[in-house]
């Protein structure tokens, strides 16, 4: 799809059936949105330096309920971000650990930090702006 403008005054091209027929880009059951969902970008950044157990990552992550955590930890193993490995001890012992893939996503997440950080206050007088 073309990123050209049309000139002011004229109307966009109608949007192609087809758009998200491209790979990569059509089944949005395929797409990895819970990469941003709530938590998931918290999981790979608590992740990013080692494998941690669940009481590990609910430190940091103390607002998520443990339902929700464990929901958003089967939701990224499956998907393929992280692993789980569960330990034959007494207690049982529980570890993930980022992917090669899950690891990738490491960078765009630093990326959409940065952008945050540069854009934050614009974002929030819009919001302001908006509720007037």
């Amino acid at each position: 799809m073309s990123s050209s403008k049309a000139p002011a005054g004229t109307p966009p091209a109608p949007l192609p059936a087809d758009l998200f027929d491209a790979p990569g880009c059509g089944d949005a059951r395929r797409l990895p949105f819970r990469v941003g969902d709530k938590w998931s970008g918290m999981v790979l950044r608590c992740l990013a330096e080692g494998p941690r157990r669940f009481t590990e990552l609910r430190v940091p992550l103390h607002r998520v309920t443990p339902k929700v955590l464990t929901e958003t930890l089967r939701a990224m193993e499956r998907d393929g971000f992280l692993t789980r490995t569960a330990y034959e001890e007494n207690p049982p012992r529980v570890e993930y650990a980022l992917t090669p893939l899950g690891r990738s996503l490491l960078g765009p997440l630093d990326t959409a930090c940065a952008w945050t950080r540069a854009h934050l206050p614009e974002l929030l007088a819009a919001r302001e702006g908006h509720r007037a």
